[in-house]
């Protein structure tokens, strides 16, 4: 086994101590026969912390949502797709694989939604960009074909729905901007 240095030994012991103390106030404070509120001091500072950011993440329920409604689009053209909705950070929030939909369009889904959040825009104007730049589609988790859409809350994105299946990515995104449309209802 490796020997530790002093300065880590003395760093992972204040780790151990600070969780074991936060573990006993928690205990006491789980205890206590009424919640105590929380002062308005610390509640100020936490609202005031440069450190901290606000964002906005769809719920699984309103991906789910978005999801249903790309695949009934499709399924009103009588196209097999998979869909797939991500949160603003590319992970994966809902995949669906239509009936019928070829093995590769989840994972073709997911990347195209990845891609339509990251650069807050529809994969259909992306793919022009490469003409520009063609090192963007050596990007990993990208996919640069129609059938990507950004979900913007004031212009800023906060998830991508991704479709893939239909026989061109024009009708792909047609098909994932119906998703984007049912979170407005």
């Amino acid at each position: 086994m490796k020997k530790l240095s002093p300065r880590t030994r003395v760093a992972t012991g204040a780790v151990v101590v600070a969780a074991l103390g936060a573990g006993t106030f928690g205990a006491m404070s789980a205890n206590a026969s009424s919640p105590a509120a929380a002062p308005a001091a610390a509640v100020e500072a936490d609202t005031g912390n440069r450190n901290l950011q606000q964002t906005t993440h769809l719920t699984v329920a309103a991906a789910t949502k978005a999801a249903q409604a790309t695949l009934d689009a499709a399924k009103k053209e009588n196209q097999r797709i998979s869909v797939a909705v991500v949160d603003r950070n590319g992970n994966t929030i809902v995949t669906l694989r239509g009936d019928g939909a070829g093995p590769q369009s989840p994972e073709s889904a997911v990347k195209k939604a990845y891609t339509a959040v990251s650069w807050n825009a529809p994969t259909s104007e992306l793919v022009k960009r490469l003409e520009q730049a063609p090192n963007l589609k050596d990007i990993p988790g990208t996919l640069f074909l129609g059938g990507g859409a950004p979900v913007q809350v004031k212009g800023a994105p906060v998830a991508g729905i991704g479709v893939a299946g239909a026989p061109s990515g024009d009708l792909d995104e047609k098909f994932a901007k119906a998703g984007v449309a049912a979170l407005a209802r």
